[in-house]
């Protein structure tokens, strides 16, 4: 039988984290898993190099974000995640894809589940796509949901018979 003893979920803090974390939710309680909560604050000093645009300074931006992020996981943890105890917070800086296959080897985890922006043309050759490298470097399953498809909840619309 698969074990999956530890999950990462990596959370953006919109409205589609939220569409998957009842996905995140069920496969926790079915395996009875650890939930590793995992915010990634992007590095943008990639996007800067050699630029004279003028910019805030990276040090400040950086801990403005983490500060901005903690306050944002805690609301998380306080709002949807009160039926969960089993959980644990990580807030890195750095590129997203980088740091979750990092988080998934330091973890030790056992399946990551995480959205897709489902970005097209320009936006993701500009952007890329997390879920992308996330998929293609992996060494543990990882379960994609595109947010923008999912509808209701899960187990919406079944009734039992009766």
């Amino acid at each position: 039988m698969v074990k999956i003893e530890k999950i990462l979920f990596p959370v953006d803090f919109t409205e589609n984290s939220s569409k998957i974390l009842p996905y995140v939710l069920s496969m926790a309680e079915k395996y009875n898993s650890m939930i590793y909560l995992l915010h990634v604050v992007e590095d943008l000093s990639k996007w800067g190099a050699g630029s004279f645009i003028p910019h805030l300074s990276l040090e400040s931006f950086k801990k403005d974000a983490m500060e901005g992020a903690e306050k944002a996981m805690n609301k998380v943890c306080k709002s949807q995640l009160k039926g969960c105890p089993n959980f644990q917070r990580l807030i890195i800086y750095g590129d997203p894809a980088m740091e979750i296959l990092k988080a998934v080897e330091s973890q030790k985890v056992d399946m990551v589940i995480m959205g897709t922006h489902g970005r097209k043309g320009l936006g993701h050759t500009f952007f890329g796509s997390v879920a992308e490298n996330v998929v293609k470097r992996s060494d543990v399953p990882v379960l994609v949901v595109n947010p923008h498809k999912v509808k209701g909840h899960i187990g919406a619309g079944k009734r039992s018979a009766g």
